[in-house]
Order: C-alpha cells, then sequence, then structure tokens
C-alpha cells in the first residue's frame, strides 16, 4: 500500500477510537429531548417570561411555571416553593448567605456542616466565620458518611443551621438524610441539603419534609448548564425568613432578581420530569456498567473509596496502590475522560480535603480517581483501561 494510504488508514483509525466519557459527575450531556426543547425556546418561543401584555411573554409564563411543577414534583414540594436560579452554587449560597440576617437578628449565630462539603457550601460558610458566626464541621466516616449521631452532638440552642450534602461529588457516597431528619425533630435548625449531584438519582430522601432547603443543578441531570433551583419548603404555613443576595427586581419572589433564562429554566424541568420517569431503567442501565467497571478493575488490587452499599450506582472513587493518579489518567487517554477530584479545583490539583476527612493516606489520595458514567454511557473498553493500569504497575 502506498504510504499515502497507510496514513489515511491511520487517521480512520483514529477517527473510530471515541474516548468513552466518565466523569458525569462534572456535568452530564444533554438528553436530546432537553436539547430539542430549549433551542425552541431560544429560536422560536423566545418571549421574557415577565411581559404580561402579549401572547409571547405569556407562553414563556407557562412554560417556567411548568418547569416549577417538574421540578416540585421530583421533590413531592408544592410549584410555589421552587425558585430558580443559575445552578446549585449559588442556591447553596442563597441557603446560606441568605440566612445570616436571621440569625443576627435572633442570636442564632451557630451552624452545622460536614467536612465533606462542596466548595459552594465550604466558602459560604467561612464567609459567615468572618461575620462571627461559629461553624462546626463533623467529620466523616471512614465510608464517607457522616454518623447523625455526630450531627445530635454537634447541635446547639443557637443552632440556625444545618447544612448536608445529599451525595458526595467525589465518592458518590448518600449521606443519611432521613436519619439525621429525625435527629432534628425536636430542633429549630432549619436543614440545608447541597443536592446537586443526587437529585433525580436518588428520590425519597429529598422529599422529607424536613428537608427544608434543596440546592439543584441542571447540567448534573442531563439539563443545560446554567440552570438551577433552590426548594424553599414552608414550615406550615410560614416561609422560610431568607433575605435575597441581589435586588434590582421582583423575580423569583424577591428572592433572585433578574430576567428568567426560559430556555434554561424550561430545560431543567424537561430533565426533573425524565429524571423521574426514566428513574428505573436509568438505574437498571448504570448498574451494568458499574458490574462490569468492578469486573475489570477490583483484579487489579484497586481500593474503592468509600462504603459501596452507600454509593450512588453510577460513580466509582478507586485508588491504584503506588500509582499517582495523574499517570492513570494518562494511561487512559483516548479510551476515557475521568477526573482525579471536584470539577470545580481540578484547574489547580490539590489533595481532596473529602477523601482526607475520611481518613485516606496521602499516597491512596494522590493515586485516587472518580469514574462516573450515566444512562447514555455506550461502549466501555473497561478491559483495555485495566490493561492501561497494570503496565503501570
Amino acid at each position: 500500500m502506498e504510504s499515502g494510504g497507510l496514513y489515511r488508514c491511520h487517521l480512520l483509525k483514529e477517527e473510530l477510537a471515541v474516548t468513552a466519557y466518565l466523569d458525569c459527575n462534572a456535568t452530564t450531556p444533554l438528553e436530546p429531548e432537553v436539547r430539542d426543547v430549549v433551542l425552541r425556546f431560544m429560536a422560536e418561543e423566545f418571549g421574557n417570561a415577565g411581559s404580561r401584555t402579549h401572547d409571547f411573554g405569556a407562553r414563556a409564563q407557562q412554560a417556567v411555571q411548568r418547569a416549577r411543577e417538574q421540578v416540585a414534583a421530583v421533590l413531592g414540594a408544592k410549584r410555589d416553593e421552587v425558585l430558580f436560579t443559575s445552578g446549585a452554587t449559588e442556591s447553596n449560597n442563597l441557603a446560606i448567605l441568605g440566612l445570616a440576617p436571621y440569625g443576627e437578628k435572633t442570636g442564632r449565630r451557630h451552624i452545622v456542616s460536614t467536612a465533606i462539603e462542596h466548595k459552594a457550601v465550604l466558602e459560604p460558610l467561612e464567609r459567615l466565620r468572618e461575620r462571627g458566626f461559629e461553624v462546626t464541621l463533623v467529620p466523616p466516616t471512614s465510608g464517607g458518611w457522616v454518623d447523625p449521631e455526630e450531627i445530635r452532638s454537634a447541635l446547639r440552642p443557637d443552632t440556625l443551621l444545618v447544612s448536608v450534602m445529599h451525595a458526595n461529588n467525589e465518592t458518590g457516597i448518600l449521606q443519611p438524610l432521613d436519619e439525621i431528619c429525625r435527629v432534628l425533630v425536636e430542633h429549630p435548625a432549619y436543614l440545608h441539603v447541597d443536592a446537586a449531584q443526587g437529585f433525580g438519582k436518588d428520590l425519597s430522601a429529598l422529599r422529607n419534609p424536613r428537608v427544608e432547603l434543596v440546592s439543584i443543578s441542571g447540567h448534573k441531570i442531563y439539563g443545560p448548564k446554567g440552570a438551577g433551583a433552590l426548594a424553599v419548603r414552608r414550615r406550615g404555613f410560614e416561609r422560610i425568613p431568607l433575605t435575597p443576595l441581589m435586588v434590582g427586581g421582583g423575580q423569583e419572589r424577591g428572592l433572585r432578581p433578574g430576567t428568567v433564562a426560559v430556555p434554561l429554566v424550561v430545560g431543567l424541568g424537561l430533565a426533573a420530569e425524565l429524571a423521574l420517569r426514566d428513574h428505573d431503567k436509568r438505574k437498571q442501565r448504570v448498574l451494568q456498567l458499574r458490574e462490569a467497571a468492578l469486573g475489570a478493575l477490583l483484579p487489579l488490587g484497586c481500593r474503592v473509596n468509600g462504603e459501596p452499599g452507600r454509593a450512588l450506582p453510577h460513580v466509582l472513587n478507586v485508588s491504584f496502590p503506588g500509582l499517582d493518579s495523574e499517570a492513570v489518567m494518562l494511561t487512559w487517554k483516548g479510551l476515557a475522560a475521568v477526573s482525579n477530584g471536584s470539577a470545580c479545583t481540578s484547574q489547580s490539583y490539590t489533595l481532596s480535603h473529602v477523601l482526607l476527612a475520611m481518613g485516606l493516606s496521602e499516597i491512596d489520595v494522590r493515586g485516587a480517581v472518580r469514574i462516573s458514567w450515566s444512562h447514555l454511557t455506550g461502549d466501555v473498553d473497561w478491559y483495555g483501561m485495566a490493561a492501561g493500569v497494570r503496565r503501570l504497575m
């Protein structure tokens, strides 16, 4: 064969080699139905939901209200308890910083959270420390979950808020929210849950009415980036006393001013509806992928970080003995796109505060890789990935 033909064959092989996307905890692909509705509301139904004098605005408003219903249905909440934001980070800030004026007014300046929270919770808590609040961070067990009795022990009469994530973004470990709700039955502290990773994937815990503030992210559930929500449940007939972080309009009950991003919100709403509708089918698919991944990787002697029985089925955090995660990811280049930490901090890699809090050694933390897939994930060359790691050993 001529050299030109060989070159073309080489290019063809490169084109056929598809990298499996296994970083769904960082962001998920768009569901095709969601993509279509987002584009329609960008190009055709482009009205402002705040315009009440014509049909374009009325249709946009109706679509936003429908999206509220779709998000609320996943939580078993009411439509008017859902506020739209730009994502879970903004929702976390509004829930935590928005309660601060009430805490200052009432003298309740103590907050309980955990040492494994996302930076989108830990950094607002640090802001409150600077304002004179006391923050207690409860450590996790070695399995990656927080003991509810540790939460109970941390409570004080002046505790304003308890903030516990739903599922950890690095390990996929679900926190025992139902048990934490029982701990708080007789305590007036509000309960905030950062549900960026678990919303639409683990359904029952977020339906507990004692979970009063829920942060939601659209791009973790096959929806668009830039859309999220904060669910704010009432206590009886009383609304939680949040203060807005921004001013400039009456949108979202005055708590989140600005023009509602109708196409993104509609996409989030549909993504929530599909998560509820297809929950069992999706779970079955991701469990199949988990079984295949473990079948290929466990014989390498890797350590699974976090208690497997408490993990979301689409997430694995593993450490390979004696190997650095960067070397592992390099050998998987062309086979799989994975992460060795939170996407929000991976630009300047530091040792995972989550894994260190769980008691892992620095060696194990340096070797940790997060693998996360979805029901949309196609074929994965797990054994090719295993062979790559074996070459490094």
